[in-house]
């Protein structure tokens, strides 16, 4: 068994206010969670309203999983949203 975590900072220039940022990353984290099964929080930059730090955690028995399961979602982020991914941070323990 493995735990996989993947922090992802994205960011979104045309984001005004914390809460159209909110309204972002609520829909993402919505989608990405019920799309992949997975965990994921924003865990960084909370009151940065143009930037948004994600993390995502997965327990796999396999680490093969996990790098496909982390490009989809990366692929998936970047399909459906706007926002720019300017890094992404993958550790496998």
């Amino acid at each position: 068994m493995q735990v996989s975590v993947m922090e992802v900072k994205l960011y979104a220039p045309w984001c005004n206010s914390l809460k159209d940022k909110r309204m972002i990353v609520k829909s993402l984290i919505d989608r990405i969670k019920n799309k992949f099964n997975v965990s994921i929080a924003e865990v960084k930059y909370q009151d940065d309203h143009k930037v948004i730090g994600l993390g995502i955690a997965q327990i796999v028995s396999d680490s093969k999983m996990t790098g496909r399961v982390f490009d989809n979602i990366l692929n998936f982020i970047e399909a459906n949203t706007d926002a720019e991914i300017v890094d992404s941070y993958t550790e496998i323990r």
